[in-house]
């Protein structure tokens, strides 16, 4: 059987902003395999979500590769995959289709996971974040992706819900590779098992020291100090 990974080569991203070019990502390079959950650590602006969205494919570098082996995931969190004059039910009947899962499976699963209730049945532009974040990610969890990709949605919607996703990702950590950006700490510490560290050197941080990172990560938000966790 092929090996499957996920390979970023050299990518670098830069914007167009009124003050000029601001350059995101340099020279940006990984490799996930199936047994990696990666976090992504960073101040705002440092390039967490562009860099999701080009492991993904929805986004494209300005340099640099980005191949792939395994199938990828929307961004969770994103929502730019839903359709929204469709509802709720329609949108997951189009994914099931488009990713030729078994359409009455997975409307089942996320009609039972988002607790949408009669709202699966209203256009989702008349969705609140909390609710989208709710569809997006039962959508994620009903459909088989070798790696998910995730953008912040264990921060959204009730403790509750919040709680229910994180189970759900402990769970599939066993047999799913999965790109974590969230700005709970505790939730990468638990989760991942390798980290990457935006905007602390000229080049990101790589390490599977995970919690080391994390507490060198927090002392370089709150002391200005990084020290390259050993």
């Amino acid at each position: 059987m092929d090996k499957k990974y996920i390979r970023v080569q050299n990518v670098s991203k830069t914007y167009k902003t009124k003050a000029g070019w601001n350059p995101v990502l340099k020279e940006v390079s990984l490799e996930i395999t199936p047994d990696d959950r990666l976090g992504i650590l960073g101040r705002n602006g440092a390039g967490k979500s562009t860099l999701l969205r080009m492991i993904g494919g929805s986004e494209t570098p300005d340099s640099g590769t980005v191949e792939r082996s395994m199938t990828v995931s929307w961004p969770v969190g994103f929502n730019g995959h839903l359709q929204p004059g469709m509802s709720g039910r329609a949108n997951t009947k189009f994914c099931a289709r488009v990713y030729g899962a078994d359409v009455d499976g997975v409307v089942d699963f996320v009609r039972e996971f988002s607790e949408l209730g009669t709202y699966l049945e209203e256009p989702v532009k008349s969705y609140s974040s909390g609710m989208k974040a709710r569809l997006g990610f039962a959508l994620s969890m009903a459909i088989e992706f070798d790696c998910l990709l995730i953008d912040e949605v264990t921060a959204v919607g009730d403790a509750a819900f919040r709680k229910k996703c994180n189970d759900a990702l402990e769970t599939l950590s066993e047999n799913r590779a999965f790109v974590l950006v969230n700005h709970g700490l505790h939730e990468i510490d638990r989760l991942c098992n390798k980290v990457i560290v935006l905007g602390v050197e000229d080049r990101p941080v790589i390490s599977t020291k995970v919690h080391k990172s994390i507490k060198a990560y927090q002392r370089a938000l709150t002391e200005g100090v990084w020290e390259r966790p050993q």
